[in-house]
Protein backbone atom coordinates (compact mmCIF):
# COMPACT_ATOMS: atom_id res chain seq x y z
CA UNK A 1 0.00 0.00 0.00
CA UNK A 2 1.28 3.45 -0.93
CA UNK A 3 0.91 5.08 2.49
CA UNK A 4 2.40 8.36 1.29
CA UNK A 5 -0.29 8.70 -1.38
CA UNK A 6 -3.04 8.14 1.19
CA UNK A 7 -1.41 10.44 3.75
CA UNK A 8 -1.09 13.25 1.22
CA UNK A 9 -4.73 12.90 0.16
CA UNK A 10 -5.93 12.99 3.78
CA UNK A 11 -3.70 16.00 4.50
CA UNK A 12 -5.27 17.87 1.58
CA UNK A 13 -8.74 16.90 2.83
CA UNK A 14 -7.78 18.04 6.36
CA UNK A 15 -8.75 14.63 7.77
CA UNK A 16 -6.63 13.37 10.67
CA UNK A 17 -7.99 9.85 11.08
CA UNK A 18 -10.22 7.44 9.16
CA UNK A 19 -13.19 5.73 10.79
CA UNK A 20 -13.23 1.90 11.18
CA UNK A 21 -15.28 1.37 8.01
CA UNK A 22 -12.89 3.44 5.88
CA UNK A 23 -9.86 1.66 7.39
CA UNK A 24 -11.34 -1.75 6.59
CA UNK A 25 -12.16 -0.69 3.01
CA UNK A 26 -8.50 0.27 2.58
CA UNK A 27 -7.24 -2.91 4.23
CA UNK A 28 -9.10 -5.24 1.84
CA UNK A 29 -8.27 -3.17 -1.24
CA UNK A 30 -6.82 -5.03 -4.22
CA UNK A 31 -6.78 -4.38 -7.98
CA UNK A 32 -8.92 -7.37 -8.90
CA UNK A 33 -11.25 -8.19 -5.99
CA UNK A 34 -14.90 -7.07 -6.17
CA UNK A 35 -16.23 -5.32 -3.07
CA UNK A 36 -19.75 -4.75 -1.71
CA UNK A 37 -19.74 -2.11 1.04
CA UNK A 38 -22.83 -1.58 3.19
CA UNK A 39 -22.73 1.32 5.59
CA UNK A 40 -25.22 3.87 6.98
CA UNK A 41 -25.90 7.23 5.38
CA UNK A 42 -23.39 9.80 6.58
CA UNK A 43 -20.67 7.30 7.49
CA UNK A 44 -18.14 8.46 4.89
CA UNK A 45 -18.55 5.94 2.06
CA UNK A 46 -17.13 8.36 -0.54
CA UNK A 47 -13.67 8.19 1.04
CA UNK A 48 -14.10 4.44 1.53
CA UNK A 49 -14.07 3.94 -2.24
CA UNK A 50 -11.94 6.87 -3.41
CA UNK A 51 -8.93 6.10 -1.20
CA UNK A 52 -8.63 2.46 -2.35
CA UNK A 53 -9.13 3.68 -5.93
CA UNK A 54 -6.00 5.85 -5.64
CA UNK A 55 -4.00 2.69 -4.97
CA UNK A 56 -5.22 1.15 -8.24
CA UNK A 57 -4.57 4.13 -10.53
CA UNK A 58 -1.34 4.10 -12.53
CA UNK A 59 0.47 7.24 -13.67
CA UNK A 60 1.89 5.48 -16.71
CA UNK A 61 -1.56 4.42 -17.96
CA UNK A 62 -3.15 6.57 -20.66
CA UNK A 63 -6.93 6.93 -20.88
CA UNK A 64 -9.83 6.50 -18.49
CA UNK A 65 -8.98 3.99 -15.76
CA UNK A 66 -12.03 4.17 -13.50
CA UNK A 67 -15.73 4.90 -13.94
CA UNK A 68 -17.87 6.00 -10.97
CA UNK A 69 -21.67 5.94 -11.33
CA UNK A 70 -24.02 7.87 -9.03
CA UNK A 71 -27.84 8.14 -9.19
CA UNK A 72 -28.06 11.94 -8.97
CA UNK A 73 -26.25 14.99 -10.35
CA UNK A 74 -25.57 16.32 -6.86
CA UNK A 75 -23.95 13.09 -5.70
CA UNK A 76 -21.79 12.91 -8.86
CA UNK A 77 -20.64 16.52 -8.31
CA UNK A 78 -19.99 15.81 -4.65
CA UNK A 79 -17.81 12.76 -5.41
CA UNK A 80 -15.87 14.71 -8.03
CA UNK A 81 -15.32 17.55 -5.57
CA UNK A 82 -13.84 15.16 -2.96
CA UNK A 83 -11.61 13.54 -5.58
CA UNK A 84 -10.27 16.91 -6.72
CA UNK A 85 -9.71 18.08 -3.13
CA UNK A 86 -7.40 15.09 -2.63
CA UNK A 87 -4.90 16.94 -4.82
CA UNK A 88 -3.53 13.88 -6.65
CA UNK A 89 -1.75 13.80 -10.01
CA UNK A 90 -4.80 12.27 -11.71
CA UNK A 91 -7.54 14.30 -13.34
CA UNK A 92 -11.27 13.66 -13.19
CA UNK A 93 -14.33 14.71 -15.15
CA UNK A 94 -17.94 14.81 -13.95
CA UNK A 95 -20.81 14.05 -16.37
CA UNK A 96 -24.52 14.67 -15.74
CA UNK A 97 -27.65 15.93 -17.46
CA UNK A 98 -28.93 19.49 -17.30
CA UNK A 99 -26.05 21.13 -19.15
CA UNK A 100 -24.50 20.67 -22.62
CA UNK A 101 -22.84 17.31 -23.26
CA UNK A 102 -20.43 19.13 -25.61
CA UNK A 103 -18.74 20.82 -22.61
CA UNK A 104 -18.10 17.42 -21.03
CA UNK A 105 -16.76 15.99 -24.31
CA UNK A 106 -14.36 18.92 -24.58
CA UNK A 107 -13.20 18.35 -21.00
CA UNK A 108 -12.67 14.62 -21.60
CA UNK A 109 -10.68 15.17 -24.80
CA UNK A 110 -8.69 18.10 -23.43
CA UNK A 111 -7.94 17.00 -19.85
CA UNK A 112 -7.63 13.24 -20.49
CA UNK A 113 -9.10 12.26 -17.09
CA UNK A 114 -8.14 9.00 -15.37
CA UNK A 115 -11.50 9.00 -13.56
CA UNK A 116 -14.95 9.77 -14.98
CA UNK A 117 -17.80 10.30 -12.52
CA UNK A 118 -21.36 10.53 -13.78
CA UNK A 119 -25.01 9.62 -13.77
CA UNK A 120 -25.95 6.44 -15.70
CA UNK A 121 -28.09 8.28 -18.28
CA UNK A 122 -25.39 10.80 -19.22
CA UNK A 123 -22.66 8.14 -19.30
CA UNK A 124 -24.69 6.04 -21.76
CA UNK A 125 -25.05 9.17 -23.93
CA UNK A 126 -21.26 9.59 -24.00
CA UNK A 127 -20.74 5.91 -24.82
CA UNK A 128 -23.30 6.07 -27.64
CA UNK A 129 -21.34 9.00 -29.14
CA UNK A 130 -17.97 7.32 -28.60
CA UNK A 131 -16.72 10.24 -26.53
CA UNK A 132 -14.25 8.15 -24.52
CA UNK A 133 -12.49 4.82 -24.91
CA UNK A 134 -13.68 2.07 -22.53
CA UNK A 135 -11.00 -0.56 -23.12
CA UNK A 136 -8.68 1.12 -20.59
CA UNK A 137 -11.24 1.09 -17.74
CA UNK A 138 -10.27 -1.45 -15.08
CA UNK A 139 -12.46 -0.30 -12.14
CA UNK A 140 -16.20 0.38 -11.92
CA UNK A 141 -17.72 1.93 -8.78
CA UNK A 142 -21.49 2.25 -8.31
CA UNK A 143 -22.44 4.50 -5.38
CA UNK A 144 -25.95 4.26 -3.87
CA UNK A 145 -26.35 1.09 -5.92
CA UNK A 146 -29.82 0.22 -4.60
CA UNK A 147 -31.06 3.76 -5.28
CA UNK A 148 -29.83 3.54 -8.87
CA UNK A 149 -31.94 0.45 -9.43
CA UNK A 150 -34.90 2.04 -7.65
CA UNK A 151 -34.72 5.06 -9.98
CA UNK A 152 -34.89 2.81 -13.05
CA UNK A 153 -31.24 2.90 -14.09
CA UNK A 154 -31.15 -0.91 -14.43
CA UNK A 155 -31.02 -0.90 -18.25
CA UNK A 156 -28.48 1.93 -18.45
CA UNK A 157 -26.14 0.24 -15.98
CA UNK A 158 -26.42 -3.08 -17.81
CA UNK A 159 -25.66 -1.29 -21.08
CA UNK A 160 -22.64 0.46 -19.56
CA UNK A 161 -21.19 -2.74 -18.12
CA UNK A 162 -21.55 -4.50 -21.49
CA UNK A 163 -19.16 -1.90 -22.90
CA UNK A 164 -16.38 -2.40 -20.35
CA UNK A 165 -14.42 -5.33 -21.84
CA UNK A 166 -11.37 -5.21 -19.55
CA UNK A 167 -13.04 -4.60 -16.19
CA UNK A 168 -11.05 -6.12 -13.32
CA UNK A 169 -12.81 -4.69 -10.27
CA UNK A 170 -16.34 -3.72 -9.30
CA UNK A 171 -17.28 -1.84 -6.13
CA UNK A 172 -20.94 -1.50 -5.05
CA UNK A 173 -21.93 0.80 -2.18
CA UNK A 174 -25.25 1.10 -0.41
CA UNK A 175 -26.89 2.14 2.84
CA UNK A 176 -29.26 -0.86 2.64
CA UNK A 177 -28.61 -4.56 2.06
CA UNK A 178 -30.03 -5.63 -1.30
CA UNK A 179 -31.65 -9.07 -1.36
CA UNK A 180 -29.85 -9.98 -4.57
CA UNK A 181 -27.28 -8.43 -6.87
CA UNK A 182 -28.40 -8.30 -10.55
CA UNK A 183 -26.64 -10.70 -12.90
CA UNK A 184 -25.43 -7.92 -15.21
CA UNK A 185 -22.88 -6.84 -12.57
CA UNK A 186 -21.06 -10.18 -13.09
CA UNK A 187 -20.06 -10.04 -9.43
CA UNK A 188 -18.96 -13.35 -7.96
CA UNK A 189 -17.25 -14.05 -4.63
CA UNK A 190 -17.11 -10.38 -3.69
CA UNK A 191 -15.61 -9.19 -0.42
CA UNK A 192 -18.65 -8.02 1.55
CA UNK A 193 -18.13 -5.37 4.22
CA UNK A 194 -21.30 -4.94 6.27
CA UNK A 195 -21.25 -1.98 8.63
CA UNK A 196 -25.03 -1.89 9.00
CA UNK A 197 -24.59 -2.91 12.62
CA UNK A 198 -27.96 -2.87 14.44
CA UNK A 199 -26.18 -1.66 17.59
CA UNK A 200 -25.16 1.42 15.60
CA UNK A 201 -28.51 1.89 13.85
CA UNK A 202 -29.94 5.31 13.18
CA UNK A 203 -33.07 4.41 15.15
CA UNK A 204 -31.02 4.18 18.36
CA UNK A 205 -29.71 7.71 17.89
CA UNK A 206 -32.96 9.10 16.57
CA UNK A 207 -35.85 10.49 18.59
CA UNK A 208 -39.16 9.98 16.78
CA UNK A 209 -42.16 12.18 17.60
CA UNK A 210 -45.58 12.79 16.12
CA UNK A 211 -47.28 16.14 15.59
CA UNK A 212 -51.07 16.12 15.35
CA UNK A 213 -52.66 18.45 12.80
CA UNK A 214 -56.28 19.38 13.42
CA UNK A 215 -56.76 20.14 9.72
CA UNK A 216 -56.36 17.76 6.79
CA UNK A 217 -54.18 20.37 5.09
CA UNK A 218 -51.12 20.35 7.34
CA UNK A 219 -49.31 23.51 6.20
CA UNK A 220 -50.38 25.63 9.18
CA UNK A 221 -49.22 22.89 11.55
CA UNK A 222 -45.92 22.64 9.67
CA UNK A 223 -45.42 26.40 9.92
CA UNK A 224 -46.09 26.35 13.68
CA UNK A 225 -43.75 23.39 14.15
CA UNK A 226 -40.92 25.11 12.26
CA UNK A 227 -41.41 28.24 14.36
CA UNK A 228 -41.28 26.14 17.52
CA UNK A 229 -38.05 24.47 16.36
CA UNK A 230 -36.38 27.86 15.82
CA UNK A 231 -33.20 28.15 13.78
CA UNK A 232 -32.26 24.47 13.84
CA UNK A 233 -31.67 23.07 10.34
CA UNK A 234 -34.74 21.17 9.13
CA UNK A 235 -35.54 19.09 6.04
CA UNK A 236 -39.26 18.83 5.21
CA UNK A 237 -40.08 15.79 3.06
CA UNK A 238 -43.00 15.74 0.62
CA UNK A 239 -43.86 12.87 -1.71
CA UNK A 240 -44.30 14.86 -4.94
CA UNK A 241 -42.65 17.78 -6.73
CA UNK A 242 -45.82 19.85 -6.96
CA UNK A 243 -46.30 19.44 -3.21
CA UNK A 244 -42.74 20.69 -2.63
CA UNK A 245 -43.49 23.76 -4.77
CA UNK A 246 -46.76 24.44 -2.96
CA UNK A 247 -45.45 23.93 0.59
CA UNK A 248 -42.32 25.98 -0.07
CA UNK A 249 -44.36 28.87 -1.47
CA UNK A 250 -46.80 28.87 1.45
CA UNK A 251 -43.96 28.87 3.98
CA UNK A 252 -42.18 31.65 2.07
CA UNK A 253 -45.41 33.66 2.02
CA UNK A 254 -45.36 33.39 5.81
CA UNK A 255 -41.85 34.95 5.78
CA UNK A 256 -39.89 31.81 6.64
CA UNK A 257 -36.49 31.47 4.94
CA UNK A 258 -36.89 28.30 2.90
CA UNK A 259 -35.45 26.66 -0.20
CA UNK A 260 -36.98 23.88 -2.30
CA UNK A 261 -35.24 20.91 -3.88
CA UNK A 262 -36.52 18.33 -6.37
CA UNK A 263 -35.63 16.66 -9.64
CA UNK A 264 -37.78 18.95 -11.79
CA UNK A 265 -35.68 22.02 -11.02
CA UNK A 266 -32.90 23.37 -13.23
CA UNK A 267 -29.44 22.27 -12.07
CA UNK A 268 -28.20 25.79 -11.07
CA UNK A 269 -31.32 26.27 -8.93
CA UNK A 270 -30.78 22.90 -7.23
CA UNK A 271 -27.14 23.76 -6.54
CA UNK A 272 -28.10 27.17 -5.16
CA UNK A 273 -30.70 25.64 -2.83
CA UNK A 274 -28.24 23.09 -1.43
CA UNK A 275 -25.51 25.66 -1.06
CA UNK A 276 -27.74 28.08 0.87
CA UNK A 277 -28.87 25.26 3.14
CA UNK A 278 -25.32 24.05 3.77
CA UNK A 279 -23.85 27.48 4.48
CA UNK A 280 -26.56 28.52 6.94
CA UNK A 281 -28.23 31.18 4.74
CA UNK A 282 -31.39 29.12 4.95
CA UNK A 283 -32.40 26.69 7.71
CA UNK A 284 -35.34 24.97 5.98
CA UNK A 285 -35.14 22.72 2.92
CA UNK A 286 -38.44 21.45 1.46
CA UNK A 287 -37.70 18.42 -0.69
CA UNK A 288 -38.80 15.20 -2.32
CA UNK A 289 -36.98 12.01 -1.38
CA UNK A 290 -34.19 13.16 -3.72
CA UNK A 291 -32.57 14.73 -0.64
CA UNK A 292 -32.91 11.53 1.39
CA UNK A 293 -29.88 9.79 -0.07
CA UNK A 294 -26.23 10.40 -0.74
CA UNK A 295 -26.04 14.19 -0.46
CA UNK A 296 -23.48 15.70 1.87
CA UNK A 297 -25.68 17.87 4.07
CA UNK A 298 -24.15 17.86 7.55
CA UNK A 299 -25.62 18.90 10.88
CA UNK A 300 -29.32 18.46 10.13
CA UNK A 301 -31.17 18.63 13.44
CA UNK A 302 -34.73 17.90 12.34
CA UNK A 303 -36.35 15.69 9.72
CA UNK A 304 -40.04 16.43 9.17
CA UNK A 305 -42.30 14.00 7.32
CA UNK A 306 -44.96 16.33 5.93
CA UNK A 307 -46.22 13.41 3.85
CA UNK A 308 -45.91 9.90 5.20
CA UNK A 309 -43.10 8.04 3.41
CA UNK A 310 -44.19 5.58 0.71
CA UNK A 311 -42.50 2.63 2.45
CA UNK A 312 -40.20 1.68 5.33
CA UNK A 313 -37.05 2.05 3.23
CA UNK A 314 -37.96 5.63 2.32
CA UNK A 315 -38.65 6.31 6.01
CA UNK A 316 -35.22 4.92 6.96
CA UNK A 317 -33.37 7.00 4.39
CA UNK A 318 -35.22 10.20 5.20
CA UNK A 319 -34.39 9.75 8.87
CA UNK A 320 -30.79 9.04 7.89
CA UNK A 321 -30.40 12.73 7.03
CA UNK A 322 -30.22 13.38 10.78
CA UNK A 323 -28.66 11.20 13.52
CA UNK A 324 -25.82 10.56 11.07
CA UNK A 325 -23.15 8.09 12.19
CA UNK A 326 -22.05 9.69 15.47
CA UNK A 327 -24.77 12.32 15.94
CA UNK A 328 -28.32 12.45 17.24
CA UNK A 329 -31.44 14.07 15.81
CA UNK A 330 -35.22 14.24 15.88
CA UNK A 331 -37.73 13.06 13.31
CA UNK A 332 -41.32 14.37 13.27
CA UNK A 333 -44.36 12.72 11.68
CA UNK A 334 -47.15 15.22 10.98
CA UNK A 335 -50.45 13.32 11.09
CA UNK A 336 -53.82 14.78 10.15
CA UNK A 337 -57.13 13.43 11.58
CA UNK A 338 -57.43 10.68 8.91
CA UNK A 339 -53.81 9.47 9.08
CA UNK A 340 -52.17 6.89 11.31
CA UNK A 341 -48.50 6.11 11.88
CA UNK A 342 -47.23 3.40 9.48
CA UNK A 343 -47.39 -0.22 10.63
CA UNK A 344 -43.61 -0.61 10.50
CA UNK A 345 -43.24 1.80 13.42
CA UNK A 346 -43.67 -0.57 16.35
CA UNK A 347 -43.26 1.65 19.37
CA UNK A 348 -45.79 4.12 20.71
CA UNK A 349 -44.74 7.53 19.39
CA UNK A 350 -44.47 10.40 21.82
CA UNK A 351 -46.47 13.46 20.79
CA UNK A 352 -44.76 16.80 20.33
CA UNK A 353 -47.16 19.52 21.44
CA UNK A 354 -46.53 22.87 19.76
CA UNK A 355 -46.54 25.69 22.32
CA UNK A 356 -49.41 28.17 22.13
CA UNK A 357 -47.02 31.12 21.98
CA UNK A 358 -44.52 30.87 19.14
CA UNK A 359 -42.37 33.40 17.35
CA UNK A 360 -41.11 33.31 13.81
CA UNK A 361 -37.39 32.37 13.85
CA UNK A 362 -34.95 35.27 13.40
CA UNK A 363 -33.30 35.73 10.03
CA UNK A 364 -30.15 33.69 9.45
CA UNK A 365 -26.75 35.25 10.15
CA UNK A 366 -25.59 34.60 6.58
CA UNK A 367 -26.73 35.72 3.14
CA UNK A 368 -25.61 34.03 -0.08
CA UNK A 369 -24.09 36.19 -2.81
CA UNK A 370 -24.05 35.09 -6.47
CA UNK A 371 -21.03 35.85 -8.69
CA UNK A 372 -21.51 35.32 -12.43
CA UNK A 373 -18.04 33.89 -13.11
CA UNK A 374 -16.57 30.49 -12.22
CA UNK A 375 -13.88 27.89 -12.84
CA UNK A 376 -14.17 28.17 -16.62
CA UNK A 377 -13.23 31.85 -16.23
CA UNK A 378 -10.15 30.88 -14.14
CA UNK A 379 -11.79 32.26 -11.00
CA UNK A 380 -10.69 30.61 -7.73
CA UNK A 381 -11.77 30.78 -4.07
CA UNK A 382 -8.64 32.82 -3.32
CA UNK A 383 -9.52 35.29 -6.09
CA UNK A 384 -13.00 35.77 -4.62
CA UNK A 385 -11.80 36.10 -1.03
CA UNK A 386 -9.13 38.64 -2.03
CA UNK A 387 -11.68 40.68 -4.00
CA UNK A 388 -14.12 40.75 -1.07
CA UNK A 389 -11.41 41.80 1.40
CA UNK A 390 -9.82 44.44 -0.82
CA UNK A 391 -12.75 45.92 -2.73
CA UNK A 392 -15.60 44.97 -0.41
CA UNK A 393 -14.00 46.04 2.84
CA UNK A 394 -14.75 42.71 4.52
CA UNK A 395 -12.73 40.89 7.18
CA UNK A 396 -12.17 37.13 7.25
CA UNK A 397 -14.96 36.74 9.83
CA UNK A 398 -17.42 38.39 7.42
CA UNK A 399 -16.91 35.74 4.71
CA UNK A 400 -18.24 32.21 5.09
CA UNK A 401 -18.10 29.25 2.71
CA UNK A 402 -17.11 29.92 -0.93
CA UNK A 403 -18.28 27.49 -3.62
CA UNK A 404 -16.95 27.94 -7.16
CA UNK A 405 -18.90 26.18 -9.94
CA UNK A 406 -18.00 25.93 -13.62
CA UNK A 407 -19.73 29.17 -14.68
CA UNK A 408 -20.62 30.93 -11.44
CA UNK A 409 -19.86 31.01 -7.71
CA UNK A 410 -21.65 31.39 -4.38
CA UNK A 411 -20.31 33.08 -1.25
CA UNK A 412 -21.79 33.32 2.25
CA UNK A 413 -21.58 36.86 3.67
CA UNK A 414 -22.61 38.09 7.11
CA UNK A 415 -26.07 39.61 6.78
CA UNK A 416 -25.18 42.97 8.33
CA UNK A 417 -22.36 43.44 5.80
CA UNK A 418 -24.24 42.66 2.57
CA UNK A 419 -25.65 46.12 1.83
CA UNK A 420 -22.27 47.78 2.40
CA UNK A 421 -20.54 45.14 0.28
CA UNK A 422 -22.84 45.48 -2.72
CA UNK A 423 -22.44 49.28 -2.61
CA UNK A 424 -18.63 49.14 -2.46
CA UNK A 425 -18.20 46.61 -5.28
CA UNK A 426 -20.74 48.20 -7.63
CA UNK A 427 -19.08 48.45 -11.09
CA UNK A 428 -15.87 46.87 -9.74
CA UNK A 429 -14.18 44.09 -11.75
CA UNK A 430 -13.22 40.76 -10.23
CA UNK A 431 -9.89 39.49 -11.58
CA UNK A 432 -10.25 42.02 -14.39
CA UNK A 433 -13.70 40.75 -15.37
CA UNK A 434 -16.96 42.66 -15.31
CA UNK A 435 -19.73 40.43 -13.99
CA UNK A 436 -23.00 40.31 -12.12
CA UNK A 437 -22.66 40.15 -8.31
CA UNK A 438 -25.90 40.12 -6.33
CA UNK A 439 -27.81 38.41 -3.55
CA UNK A 440 -28.85 34.89 -4.58
CA UNK A 441 -32.63 34.86 -4.41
Amino acid sequence: MDNNLIKEALLNLKIEELNPMQKEALRVSSPDKDVILLSPTGSGKTLAFLLPLLLNLKLENVGVQALVLAPSRELALQINNVFQQMGTKWKSCVCYGGHPISEEKKSILGNKPAVIIGTPGRITDHLAKGNFETSTIHTLIIDEFDKSLELGFHDEMAEIMDQLPNLQKRVLLSATDAEEIPEFTKIENAIKLNFLDPTQSTSERLKLMKVVSQDKDKVETLYNLLCALGNGSSVVFCNHRDAVDRVNKLLSDKKLETEKFHGGMEQPDREKALYKFRNGSCHILVSTDLAARGLDIPDIEHVIHYHLPVNEEAFTHRNGRTARWDATGTSYLILNPVENAPDYIDAEIEEFVIPEKINRPPKSKWVTIYIGKGKKDKLSKMDIAGFLYKKGGLSRDDVGAIDVKEHYAFVAIRREKVKQLLTLIHNEKIKGMKTRIEEAK
